[in-house]
């Protein structure tokens, strides 16, 4: 769960209420696609020769150049160049520089740079740590702006050290899951999008899903799927991207498949034994 500046929570089913991708090219075969290629007229020219590698040369750098994706570049108005996601693209940027915490930092001065920053936060906002008190500061004082930062624990600690919220998704007061039972709050980011970006500060949208409850025989709260958009406010603060506020909003949200629902002990080992990812551009 998070806290939204839009003036309420709702990182997960049931809590509190206050308020692009990588193509791959394959080659054209020329000829029979299993037996031997187009054999070269007799009497080619040298000239010929050197035009027609001429022409394919500049057809691979054509191909290569369309295939870049972005540039890590916001247009003079400090918006998204494109309405449309960009593809994902290496650019010899190395995405991130190490952690603190358990959470990615030291994200690059870039378009990209401020998608992969949004994109961990989301992750750190929407764990299961969010919901005990040191790490909850923790988190927050690794992913927010200095100036911001005691105001945001002193909400957050507010909406997630209310017992009657606690007891209301199943957790003892402490935020811990009760006896043999396990608590899973966990965002899986499908993409992200930029929404203004001027070098030193930017607005980046995330849209996740969110797997959200009490994995175990007895809970009332079973694990259950969700799905949310996070924008946050980020400004470049001493080499990082750090939030300075954000809003949430639900979905877009798919139609279900029609698959059972899996045991909680299946799920319990799902998500010991799938460990989550640092998500960069």
């Amino acid at each position: 769960m998070s806290l939204s500046d839009g003036g309420g929570y709702g990182g997960e089913p049931g809590g509190p209420d206050t308020g692009g991708q990588t193509r791959t090219r394959l080659p054209d075969g020329g000829g029979d696609t299993y037996g031997s290629g187009r054999r070269p007229r007799t009497g080619f020219s040298s000239r010929n020769l050197i035009t027609v590698v001429g022409v394919v040369v500049l057809l691979i750098a054509a191909i290569a150049f369309a295939n870049r994706g972005g540039d890590g570049k916001g247009t003079s108005d400090g918006t998204a160049k494109d309405a449309e996601a960009q593809s994902t693209a290496p650019t010899g940027t190395k995405p991130v520089e190490g952690k603190n915490g358990g959470i990615a930092t030291g994200f690059a001065k870039t378009e990209q740079g401020a998608q992969s920053a949004a994109a961990n936060y989301a992750v750190a906002l929407n764990s299961d740590g969010m919901y005990t008190k040191d790490r909850r500061h923790e988190i927050v004082t690794t992913v927010y702006a200095p100036s911001v930062v005691a105001a945001r624990e002193s909400d957050l600690d507010k909406a997630y050290g209310d017992p009657g919220f606690l007891g209301r998704i199943g957790l003892k007061p402490d935020g811990r899951a009760p006896e043999g039972s396990m608590f899973v709050s966990r965002a899986n980011p499908v993409g992200t999008k930029v929404e203004k970006f001027s070098g030193a500060t930017a607005k980046v949208s995330v849209w996740y899903s969110a797997l959200f409850g009490i994995a175990g025989a007895a809970s009332k709260n079973p694990v259950a799927e969700g799905w949310y958009t996070n924008t946050f406010d980020l400004q470049w603060i001493d080499g990082d991207w750090k939030i300075t506020g954000f809003t949430q909003k639900d979905g877009p949200a798919p139609v279900g498949r029609d698959q059972a629902a899996s045991s909680a002990e299946e799920m319990s080992k799902a998500v010991q034994g799938f460990g989550g990812f640092t998500y960069a551009r």
